[in-house]
């Protein structure tokens, strides 16, 4: 009897030797390419032809940021699976929150102000909010990591000897899945929830428009539906595209877009500056995956499982479980190897206060905000603001209670360090070798999916400086000290002179045409903690004369695109 259940059960230790379409893309397409008839139209018309709608009166806006307490948080991620980690089935372990900028938004609790709430301090009222906003979940960028992944697990199913067992058997039937670039249809149902709730928070602000309000996104597929769905949840599917304006701003090399402004800042691509993240990146993912390569290797064979590959193997935990709800991947991973994928993709040394870049990206939309807070146009173009655009009242409005902006995940870094949020670099610079305990940057707390970043302008009656404005990051408070002229508040607050104050001189203080266009090395070490360039003295009059021939050569080849 015992040798027949040993001969039985031969067959489920094996390994299993791989489908010739492991690996291989599978792509579907909806609505089918002979659903094109449009004669039976006429047989649905629309509510407003079918008419007996019923009663329609409606309410009073909704301000649930002044009233509502307590505070409604992000706390799921509804409708997907909550993934576990190779060792934490039953742990209170959350792997989405270790995935770094391929994180979902969730609520920040505190960013060194435990007590601060993102509900308007009591005694204070809502004068205007500023939204600046990341597009939802996506599919991987165009030829990244996940799909040369595939590419290498489908040309090695092609050859003899690959085999897989154990934890990665699936592979030996997997195929990719994943699309490229546009959302998911979780990132859809993100942007369209947050669209909900910026309602219930900030609707009553409506009531102070005079106009149709004009919301800003940059020409990138994603980003357009992004915007969209949060317009159809702010305002109401039926209505939203006569409810207010969609400004779309070209994304492409050469444009100035302060919401892609990258794109304008030759060193912020160059391979020894702007990539410098993933070189420091990649130190630490040759310690952190050491010990998940010896475990997984012997699991397979034909193939060999370098660090980039599990690096690989991490990121498509993410991107398919946003995409379609379940990755089995992810319990690939312990929850140590988790936080170490959280760690390397930290965006300090790519787009945050570590790369020499960083504020001179974040330098246009700083400038925007100061002339939308002070009501003044912009009159000196020395960043990637655009002239054309910000230049005109119906383009760039400067009296609109609410402003909506759409972004991606390097800008708001890029943001965040040019406003010098220093609380987010409190702990320095982040080391190769080892995740430091209690560190302050953190890039699902700063950039995930669907990030954003909120300016309350609040008037408090009570004050000696009547009017403030204050930061949420994700929900969580961020302290203003870094700025000249805020001082210490347990509400995060800070007077608006002082706040417009500072900021003009953190803009004096960011040299866009040194750091995004002088030829200069990386620092070593590097121990860049405000996002510019180090002693940039000498340099300085370099880089403005270059920055004012290459802007004056670009105008003349491409005449019309600022």
């Amino acid at each position: 009897m015992l040798a027949t259940v040993l001969v039985l059960a031969l067959p489920f230790c094996a390994a299993e030797s791989a489908s010739s379409y492991a690996g291989s893309t599978v792509a579907d397409s909806y609505p089918p390419p002979s659903a094109t008839n449009t004669a039976v139209d006429a047989y649905f018309p629309d509510a407003s032809q079918v008419g007996y709608a019923g009663p329609t009166p409606t309410g009073a806006e909704p301000a649930a940021i002044v009233t509502a307490i307590p505070f409604s948080k992000v706390e799921n991620i509804f409708p997907l699976s909550r993934p576990n980690s190779a060792d934490g089935a039953d742990s209170t372990f959350n792997v989405t929150r270790h995935w770094g900028n391929l994180s979902p938004m969730y609520s920040v609790e505190s960013f060194g102000l435990p007590d601060a709430s993102p509900i308007i301090p009591e005694g204070c009222g809502l004068n205007a909010v500023h939204l600046l906003m990341r597009h939802g979940a996506r599919y991987p960028t165009s030829g990244s990591g996940p799909s040369q992944f595939a590419s290498d697990i489908h040309a090695a199913a092609l050859t003899e000897g690959f085999s897989a067992t154990g934890d990665l058997e699936f592979l030996a039937t997997w195929t990719y899945k994943l699309g490229a670039e546009i959302l998911t249809p979780f990132g859809r149902e993100s942007l369209f929830s947050n669209g909900v709730a910026f309602r219930y928070r900030y609707g009553q602000l409506l009531n102070g428009f005079t106009d149709l309000p004009v919301f800003r996104t940059t020409s990138e597929d994603r980003m357009v539906d992004s915007a969209l769905n949060f317009a159809a949840g702010f305002f109401d599917v039926r209505t939203y595209k006569t409810d207010y304006h969609q400004e779309i701003i070209i994304e492409e090399n050469n444009f100035n877009n302060t919401l892609a402004p990258y794109d304008v800042c030759p060193n912020s691509n160059s391979e020894d500056i702007g990539y410098f993240g993933g070189t420091q990146a990649s130190k630490w993912a040759d310690i952190y995956l050491k010990d998940a390569r010896r475990r997984l290797q012997p699991m397979i064979q034909g193939l060999n499982l370098t660090i980039s590959l599990l690096v690989d193997m991490q990121e498509l935990c993410a991107y398919e479980t946003v995409a379609l709800g379940y990755s089995k991947f992810c319990d690939l991973f312990t929850e140590e190897e988790w936080e170490g994928f959280e760690y390397y993709n930290d965006f300090w040394y790519s787009n945050g206060p570590g790369n020499p870049t960083a504020a001179a990206q974040g330098l246009g939309y700083v400038q925007e905000l100061v002339s939308r807070l002070t009501h003044t146009p912009i009159n000196v173009w020395n960043s990637s603001t655009n002239s054309t655009l910000d230049s005109s009242n119906i383009t760039f409005p400067l009296n609109q209670p609410i402003y909506v902006d759409a972004s991606h995940d390097t800008v708001i870094s890029c943001i965040v360090t040019a406003l010098n949020f220093t609380s987010l670099a409190a702990t320095g610079p982040l080391p190769t070798d080892h995740i430091p305990p209690h560190r302050s940057y953190v890039s699902s707390q700063i950039a995930p999916f669907a990030s954003q970043l909120v300016a309350q302008v609040i008037s408090c009656p009570a004050s000696e400086e009547p009017t403030h404005i204050r930061f949420l990051l994700n929900d969580g408070v961020v302290p203003l000290t870094g700025i000249h002229g805020c001082t210490e508040d347990s509400n995060g607050l800070c007077a608006l002179p002082s706040f417009i104050s500072g900021m003009h001189e953190r803009i004096g203080q960011i040299n866009y045409a040194h750091d995004c266009f002088a030829n200069y090395t990386m620092p070593n070490p590097d121990n860049i903690i405000d996002g510019r360039y180090p002693s940039q003295e000498d340099d300085s009059v370099f880089g403005r004369i270059y920055l004012q021939v290459a802007t004056f050569c670009r105008m003349l080849m491409m005449s019309g695109k600022r």
